[in-house]
């Protein structure tokens, strides 16, 4: 049968595609020929197939000749061209030329409705629901790090974060330059996607703010939240922002500022990149916090935004208020006061206010000054309403920059216009409360056309260094110059013609009364809402253009007369009362007359703009169709999709010519802007280096790089619609609305591009002229959720738009077979439209609908399951499937048969273009109304009376379609539709239908049998395992639950469980059922699990339950016994892939010198994608061998857990590294990488002796990393950092138990927000195998076999066990804050059964990332109790602790996995120190158990260190040191090598879990899907009837170690001078030395004061000391303070290492001048000169080049340092220079000998020798004070006396005043 459907595909594959020159004899040669060529592929234009012909490329020549037209005479004698679904698969099946199978033709994807085939129809979009303008979770989280090199003296910064609205701010560090935060800040929104990516985020760093003042700006940046969405993993990590000030646009850059930005959106995880200790030093300028592709050095540039006028503007304003103004004072006023207003990166401005204006004329330029290119993509331009209470938006449009400017070498700068842009929003009829007003705001689709502006954006670039340049960034507003009428284009008048051919599916609420329908574009066309309307004025030829624009937006469909034979619009269509088609919907009677729509409108001709989008879209469309293929083919397995890949760049690139060929002979008039240029210049570039590219990337496309290469293809998609997206408006939408009883109802708007015409068919809009489908839609908010997912009408609609003067043609594309029915005027005018068809022509047909069966629907009910029905439509009539309960995957298997279809046309047209089906599922309530479930479209094969009903097009095969509800799939459904033609035979001539087979049915028809699916025996083992976590079913606990399998309606029950809480495990592990499947394993129905729970009386009800949509994964397949080829006479051949390109094989390692043993490797790509993350220990990155955590040989005794463990980063972050640069190389080389086989280099401890002499084979390599360089360093063993959790790398260890997650019921109609998380009541554990009965002999005669188990042979006992688990804690990252202050106190809580671990007492305070280091064992009993639950708290002084997140494990799995990841094994075995072996045991116990499970022969431990397993043969060491360094002969190492290799052991191999740290990501149920932090651990569990294993691992932090640095300051020199001698005048200062080491600024510690410097030398002998808690590992200090006075204890911070030493000038009655600093990195900071004169600046500027030390080597080191400050330039100069000592000692050492601060005892340092003159104030006060009164102040001193006196005589006056007043009234 197969076959036949594969000869039947080919056989017809001729006719289908019609070519330029023949058109078949019918009535579509009437049609001028204008459609057909709509199929022409972009390669087979004639010239190009003769060319193809001789070049004779393999399979494409011979597809290519298959498509040509047969003559006349052989086109009679075949098939007619088919209808779609056979159409299709003959199109697939002819791309990949002749001689492939018939397996090829992919089933599911080959619907009605990807593909349109036919003339007259285009393809439906199927996905109804509106996405935009859906609110959404983000968080946006921002680390704020450390800023540098901030410009300004001594300054105490924070950092200011912005996001949108919210602003959060950092802690304030003192008199720093280079402060270091890292804070944490999370903004949390719940708002639109759109709204979300234009907020801005800004972050700006202000000098000593504090309570009461707001501090001064130093520097801010700013982005917009879209950017960092569009980022690779949503963020920016580690990246430098650069700080600029934008009240000083002359001044260059403020300061970087280090931070981290992530945008999550629901269900984004973001990967961070792993953080170690970051040593590698900041390159600030290759890591600046800027998108790819934007240059460093951003300027200064003005934004001007050129605002003319706009016109069309609805009523904002009722008319009441305004016949009372009419009455009273006799003005007639438009009724809007608009203005516009313009945000752009954070700023708004406004134009002025033209009060009551429909045209309104501004003329004003509205100027922004914004860094270029700026981060902020879109510029929101709204045009508003002035109002006294509330302003509100008319309409809203953004500008993308990234469309209206390019950023290449031959790039241009963002311009645009002047061009008109079209606004849409809400309904234009005013309402005082609308309820669509969002959508004015650019939330969402509008429903309706608002407004059109006149814009145009400019932008220059402004050159800073001129000193005229007005500097400020606020926003201008300033006057434009006005622009031409005719600058937007030649005003033409078009026309558009729109035939309403059916009306069907109208939703019963509106049932009753009369609908009609309204077609407008633009405001023409619009009765309804009395379009504002200016004075009329008639358009005569020669009128000037004022008058043209004055009927431009006119609705010219009123009474005015049509002189001249002149036409009047009609835009809607007579109101006609619907009939009932079924309970839920109705149709409007059309029968064989429909009517047509007309409108005449004038639009500025821009057409060339559509036209070019209209090419690219469809370039995009067919690219777009084609990688859907492949994408089917490769899901599907089907052979060769790399074929069709190559086809569809083939596609690509000649349609990628074509528009080049067409776009260029664009006219050059004078309307074209400067964008409209430079776009056509960019498009054209970049199609052609796409078309060069696809050409290239076609040759490329091989069988392994198909994944990589479809990526790219990907890309290319994106861009063709980026491109193709025209951001100049010309034509608005046309928008189609139902209405009813004068009310808008329902609406679909269509872009206008769509049904453009064009004579250049490639030009042509794809809906122009064609029968659309279009399904009617509610406006605004009211379509969202399950509102959204009915259909409110279905309507078929023929569109056409055109110029008025090319009307000729507008009926082209209709169903041949009707007569025009006219106004009086036009009657016998030919080129008059329509008011009404008239089809004399009706053809009757049969429809059956052969419904087998759906799958994978929705659960409908709470029981888990639908009762589901369908109901398909096809015209007008509409008929139901039977209801099936309880299911999800229905077989109805029922033949639906629609008699008497009347379709109006010619018969020839019904054949090629039938209408489509709509088949709607519902699920049957008992009460109320079924309750919708989902959706799809189906085209019928359609069968002429005269033809055969015989293969190949009979009778059709059965395909998937896919269901959809709102945005979301809902399943699929398996069924076929066939249209047959009633003849004047009648129905006698039809195929019989046989009649109903099976009685109990009732009169349902089942699907014929030559349509059902070809059915086998097949046998279904399910392995029952257990069953977890069942949640409560209302209200009640499961108790005894059961488990039913179902499979195409046989089935199996489990054994019931008859306590669930004491044992949750089944007693019978195997059962099976038998089973009639399909053959061909695309139609296999899916499997039901479902579990009850078993009450007294006989009552169970549902608990939950399950699909396995596909068998495939559990379909049994006897190994392949070619691919044995195993035993290569003691070769250890480790291979990972069956057939090897030879190539790879080369890759040759030796284990060791010498042995003869070698490991072949190659690594297929999977794997090495798998391995990218975390090849350890040499294997293949090598990474470890080479570097150290320590630079000094680190001691073994020294070495503890955490050397190891930072070790493994290193190595980790290394091989990312290698990646990379190996992902960089050329792909040949890619493919052979060094692989697993090089691990073993770990193992030789003669280093020298690792490499033997097979190097030469690695010439194709790159330079191998894994030779050791460093003989003498000592290696450190390592683990594995997973940077994910252990089971996504171990395929959640289902190797043999798999775990299905059972669902609850209904999935709630807010289903966006019900996450299935928070359906799963449970999860069943088991397996299942399925394979055609009877069993294969290979299996039941192996030795041991079980009957009882079937093919699941071998498995362990499912008895509860007692296990001891460990589970170790090493740290948290990027916790999600938790208090006010942006921090938490995070500590763990483990829970696993009735076990609830809280670690309250050691939270760590105030830390987002803290390092646990804590191990906690536990003791559990599986099954019962399997899931580890581990959680971070955040502790809190009052109120309940806040969780974090937590992580869920499942034990269970991974006790049971054959991967061991009990406990994970080592790379190395050793007895002692900190890698000792933590199994109970040993690995050569581990290999013997192993190998007695798997039946492997072995291990043989044979002499010379070589072990034998199977056929592999594995050599290494031989000895154990102990303690006390004895060394001992041992087999455990070699037995540890086979465990490394257990994969490459035949048949019983699986890879084992190493040694290592998983990374599981925290989630908060509250916020589900959004990553709360991280965690990093891991579990070992041991089973309690072992031996013991040893005490836990300590893995507890390392505390910091106790130093003194001691810091000598001896002397300064040429420090630069401050004050005036007041003797003099000469220049002085008084300078001393403040130094502090970084983060303690409280510390501080000066020197004494060296007075009265002349020449800059300062001598002090002063010694500070700074005791300090130092982390080798991380090299941080640790300090712990109280954050402030309220705080309860003390947090710990760790901070870089950096002394800084400060030279101050002390000033007696002001504040001490800054006059310079150094700041010293301790861990690597240049060594100091010898004298004062080899001191420079170098030092400090050119760090790169210069030898660094570290005072953790030297210990001790002395030298001269440069002060460095910057000048008012900016630049760095040198201020002075110091002499200093640094001395560092451990605590101990600082005991021993210890040192007085300052010049103290003990070990005091001698007076320093001061010259006299520093000592001038103490040898001579008195003179010094009588000088400076004298001299400066004696007049000051003078004025304050006699000011004094006068006061004292006013305060007595009026002392005294009142006693003599009192004394004079009383005459005393």
């Amino acid at each position: 049968m197969w076959m036949s459907l594969g000869e039947r595909r080919w056989i017809r594959v001729h006719p289908w595609i019609p070519t330029h020159g023949i058109a078949p004899s019918d009535c579509r040669s009437k049609a001028k020929g204008k459609e057909k060529k709509h199929l022409v592929l972009p390669f087979s234009k004639g010239k190009e197939k003769t060319k193809e012909h001789k070049a004779g490329k393999g399979v494409f020549s011979a597809m290519k000749l298959g498509k040509t037209r047969p003559s006349k005479e052989e086109h009679r004698k075949q098939d007619d061209p088919a209808v779609l679904e056979t159409e299709d698969l003959d199109r697939k099946a002819m791309r990949y030329g002749a001689g492939l199978e018939p397996d090829t033709i992919s089933l599911a994807s080959v619907t009605a409705v990807t593909t349109n085939v036919s003339n007259k129809r285009s393809k439906p979009d199927i996905r109804m629901e509106p996405s935009a303008g859906r609110p959404m979770d983000y968080q946006v989280s921002i680390t704020i790090i450390e800023a540098r090199q901030l410009v300004g003296l001594n300054m105490d910064p924070v950092v200011c974060v912005e996001v949108g609205e919210e602003k959060k701010y950092t802690s304030m560090k003192e008199s720093t330059n280079c402060p270091y935060y890292n804070e944490y800040f999370v903004f949390d929104f719940h708002v639109p996607p759109d709204v979300m990516f234009d907020k801005i985020i800004k972050l700006s760093v202000i000098h000593s703010k504090n309570l009461l003042r707001s501090g001064t700006l130093v520097g801010s940046f700013k982005m917009d939240v879209g950017t960092v969405y569009t980022q690779p993993e949503h963020q920016f990590y580690h990246k430098w922002a650069i700080l600029s000030d934008p009240e000083d646009l002359t001044a260059g850059l403020k300061g970087y500022l280090k931070c981290d930005i992530a945008v999550v959106g629901k269900g984004d995880n973001i990967k961070t990149p792993h953080k170690a200790n970051e040593t590698e030093e900041d390159d600030i300028e290759g890591n600046l916090l800027l998108p790819d592709g934007v240059p460093p050095e951003r300027q200064w540039a003005r934004f001007y935004i050129k605002i003319y006028r706009a016109e069309g503007l609805p009523r904002m304003n009722t008319s009441i208020m305004a016949n009372v103004k009419k009455a009273l004072i006799g003005e007639n006023k438009d009724l809007v006061d608009p203005y516009v207003q313009v945000v752009f990166a954070g700023q708004k401005g406004k134009t002025s206010i033209q009060k009551s204006s429909y045209e309104p004329l501004w003329n004003e330029q509205i100027i922004f000054t914004e860094m270029f290119p700026p981060l902020c993509k879109r510029i929101k331009i709204q045009i508003r309403d002035s109002d006294k209470v509330n302003d509100v938006a008319i309409g809203t449009h953004f500008i993308d920059l990234r469309k209206v400017s390019n950023e290449g070498d031959k790039g241009f700068l963002p311009t645009f216009g002047p061009a008109w842009v079209n606004m849409y929003g809400s309904t234009r009829n005013y309402t005082l409360m609308d309820e669509h007003q969002e959508l004015n705001e650019g939330l969402g689709e509008g429903v309706s056309f608002r407004a059109r502006l006149l814009l145009g954006l400019a932008v220059e670039i402004l050159d800073t260094t001129n000193p005229e340049i007005n500097s400020s960034t606020e926003v201008q507003v300033e006057q434009a110059t006005a622009v031409a009428d005719s600058c937007s284009g030649k005003m033409e008048e078009f026309f558009l013609f729109g035939a309403f051919l059916e009306a069907t599916m109208i939703d019963r609420k509106i049932g009753d009364k009369p609908i009609n329908f309204e077609v407008t574009i633009g405001n023409y066309g619009n009765q309804v809402d009395g379009s504002s309307k200016p004075l009329l004025r008639r358009k005569k030829e020669g009128g000037d253009g004022d008058e043209e624009e004055s009927e431009l937006l006119q609705n010219s469909s009123e009474d005015e007369g049509g002189e001249d034979g002149e036409m009047v619009s009609v835009s809607s269509s007579q109101p006609m009362k619907p009939l009932v088609t079924d309970r839920n919907y109705f149709h409007l009677p059309y029968l064989e007359k429909k009517p047509c729509i007309y409108i005449r409108s004038w639009w500025q001709d821009q057409r060339r703009r559509l036209y070019n989008a209209n090419i690219m879209d469809k370039i995009a469309d067919k690219l777009e169709e084609g990688l859907n293929d492949v994408q089917e083919m490769i899901k599907t397995e089907k052979p060769h999709p790399e074929r069709r890949l190559r086809g569809v760049l083939e596609e690509l690139s000649s349609g990628c010519l074509r528009f080049l060929t067409l776009a260029d002979k664009d006219q050059h008039h004078s309307s074209r802007t400067r964008l409209d240029r430079e776009r056509l210049k960019s498009c054209m570039r970049e199609l052609e280096n796409m078309a060069q590219q696809a050409t290239a990337l076609r040759s490329q496309v091989k069988r392994n790089t198909m994944k990589d290469k479809l990526k790219l293809v990907q890309n290319f998609l994106q861009k063709l619609r980026f491109l193709a997206d025209e951001p100049q408006h010309t034509i608005p939408d046309v928008f189609i609305w139902m209405m009813s009883n004068n009310k808008r109802i329902a609406y679909a708007r269509i872009p206008s591009k769509d049904i453009l015409y064009s004579i250049v068919e490639e030009e042509m809009g794809k809906d122009c002229a064609k029968v659309k489908t279009v399904f009617l839609k509610l406006p605004g908010k009211r379509g969202f959720g399950p509102a959204g997912w009915t259909v409110q009408a279905k309507m078929e609609i023929y569109l056409w738009l055109g110029l008025n003067k090319q009307r000729k043609d507008f009926l082209s594309g209709l169903p041949c077979g009707f007569e025009e029915r006219k106004i009086p005027q036009g009657q016998n005018l030919p080129s008059f439209p329509p008011i009404s068809l008239l089809y004399t022509k009706k053809q009757v047909f049969q429809l059956r609908a052969h419904m087998y069966q759906a799958r994978s629907l929705f659960a409908a009910d709470s029981s888990g399951l639908s009762d589901p029905f369908a109901r398909v439509f096809f015209i007008s009539q509409s008929q139901c499937t039977e209801v099936l309960n309880e299911t999800l995957c229905p077989t109805w298997d029922q033949l639906l048969v629609f008699d008497n279809v009347e379709l109006y046309g010619e018969a020839h047209e019904m054949r090629d273009d039938p209408p489509i089906i709509v088949i709607e599922i519902y699920d049957q309530d008992t009460v109320g109304k079924a309750d919708f479930m989902g959706r799809t479209f189906a085209k019928p094969v359609v069968k002429m009376s005269d033809e055969q009903y015989c293969p190949p097009r009979f009778p059709p095969q059965l395909e998937y379609y896919q269901i959809y509800r709102g945005n979301a799939t809902a399943g699929d459904l398996l069924a076929a539709f066939e249209l047959l033609q009633i003849g004047p035979g009648g129905k006698s001539d039809l195929p019989p239908i046989d009649g109903p087979t099976d009685m109990d049915r009732g009169p349902i028809l089942p699907v014929p049998l030559g349509i059902r699916p070809v059915l086998s025996r097949y046998r279904v083992e399910i392995l029952f395992w257990g069953l977890r976590d069942l949640k409560r079913v209302n209200l009640a606990q499961v108790d005894r639950p059961r488990v039913d399998i179902e499979c195409a309606g046989k089935g199996v029950q489990s054994a019931l469980i008859q306590n669930y809480k004491k044992n949750p495990n089944f007693s019978t592990l195997v059962k099976w059922f038998e089973v009639d499947l399909p053959e061909n394993e695309l139609l296999h129905p899916p499997l039901n699990i479902r579990v009850v729970d078993c009450r007294a009386f006989g009552r169970y009800t549902l608990v939950g339950s399950h699909t396995v949509s596909s068998l495939r994964k559990f379909i049994y397949r006897p190994p392949d016994k070619k691919a044995q080829h195993w035993n290569m006479a003691g070769e250890i051949v480790v291979n990972m892939e069956p057939e090897v390109p030879i190539k790879k094989m080369d890759t040759m390692v030796k284990l060791e010198a010498n042995s003869d043993a070698v490991v072949k490797v190659d690594v297929t790509e999977e794997e090495k994608e798998k391995k990218k993350k975390k090849k350890k220990g040499g294997g293949g990155g090598g990474g470890g061998g080479g570097e150290e955590v320590e630079e000094e040989e680190p001691d073994e005794s020294m070495l503890d857990w955490w050397s190891k463990y930072f070790a493994s980063i290193e190595t980790m972050k290394e091989q990312l590294r290698q990646q990379e640069a190996a992902a960089a190389e050329a792909e040949e080389k890619e493919e052979m990488e060094i692989g697993e086989g090089s691990k073993a280099q770990v193992k030789n401890k003669d280093k020298d002796k690792s490499k033997a002499p097979k190097d030469d084979k690695k010439k194709k390599q790159q330079p191998v990393p894994e030779l050791p360089e460093k003989k003498n360093k000592q290696k450190i063993d390592e683990l594995k950092v997973f940077n994910k959790e252990l089971e996504t790398e171990f395929d959640n260890f289902e190797d043999w138990l798999h775990t299905f997650n059972l669902l609850r019921g209904k999935i709630g109609d807010n289903d966006d927000n019900a996450t299935e998380e928070e359906r799963i009541v449970g999860r069943f554990k088991g397996s299942m195998c399925v394979y055609k009965v009877p069993l294969p002999d290979d299996i039941s005669k192996e030795a041991g076999y079980d009957p009882t188990f079937g093919m699941f042979q071998g498995i362990p006992s499912n008895d509860p066990i007692n296990v001891l688990v460990r589970v170790y804690i090493v740290r948290a990252t990027d916790l999600h804050p938790a208090d006010i202050n942006g921090k938490a106190d995070p500590y763990i809580a483990i829970k696993l059964g009735k076990t609830d671990i809280k670690d309250k007492e050691n939270y760590i305070s105030k830390q987002l990332n803290p390092v646990f280091g804590k191990s906690f064992d536990i003791e559990a009993t599986f099954p019962m109790e399997s899931m580890l639950t581990v959680a971070v708290y955040d502790w809190d002084l009052v109120g309940t602790d806040d969780l974090i997140g937590e992580t869920k494990i499942d034990l269970e799995n991974r006790f049971y996995s054959k991967h061991r990841a009990t406990c994970g094994v080592s790379q190395n075995y050793s007895i002692h120190g900190y890698n000792t072996w933590r199994d109970p045991m040993k690995p050569s116990q581990i290999l013997s158990k192993l190998c007695k499970e798997g039946k492997v022969d072995g291990p043989h431990f044979g002499p010379g260190g070589r072990v034998k397993v199977a056929n592999r043969v594995f050599t290494g060491p031989t000895e154990i040191e102990d303690e006390n360094g004895q060394k001992k002969p041992t087999d455990e190492h070699l037995a540890l090598a086979v465990l490394r290799h257990w994969e490459d052991i035949p048949r019983a191999g699986c890879r084992l879990v190493p040694e290592h740290v998983e990374t599981r990501p925290l989630l908060n149920p509250d916020k589900p899907g959004i990553e709360q932090g991280r965690l990093e651990m891991w579990v070992d569990m041991f089973p309690m009837d072992m031996p013991a294993p040893g005490p836990a691992i300590d893995i507890s932090p390392r505390k910091p170690k106790k130093y003194e640095l001691r810091v000598i300051v001896w002397n300064t020199d040429e420090v630069i001078l401050e004050d005036d001698d007041y003797f003099t005048g000469e220049k002085s200062s008084d300078i001393f030395v403040r130094g502090w080491l970084k983060g303690q600024q409280e510390d501080k510690q000066d020197t004494d004061v060296h007075y009265h410097s002349l020449t800059g030398e300062g001598n002090f002998n002063w010694r500070y000391i700074f005791p300090f808690d130092y982390l080798m590992a991380e090299e941080k200090i640790v300090i712990s303070k109280k954050e402030s006075m309220f705080s309860w204890d003390e947090t710990e911070y760790k901070i870089p290492a950096r002394l800084t030493l400060q030279v101050w000038d002390a000033d007696h009655f002001s504040a001490d001048d800054f006059l310079g600093a150094i700041e010293l990195d301790l861990n690597r900071f240049p060594r100091g000169a010898k004298t004062s004169k080899q001191c420079s600046l170098e030092m400090v500027t050119n760090e790169a080049e210069l030898p660094m030390i570290s005072i953790f080597k030297q210990k001790r080191v002395k030298g001269w340092w440069p002060f460095v400050a910057r000048d008012e330039n900016d630049e760095l100069e040198i201020t002075g220079k110091v002499e200093a000592e640094l001395h560092l000692l451990t605590a101990e050492e600082a005991e021993k000998s210890p040192a007085g601060l300052a010049r103290n005892e003990p070990d005091p340092l001698e007076k320093p020798n001061r010259p006299d003159t520093s000592f001038i104030w103490f040898l001579n006060p008195l003179k010094s004070i009588k000088y400076l009164i004298c001299t400066r102040y004696k007049w000051l001193i003078i004025k304050i006396v006699l000011a004094l006196l006068l006061l004292i005589m006013v305060a007595l006056f009026l002392y005294s005043m009142p006693g003599y007043m009192v004394k004079k009234l009383l005459g005393a």
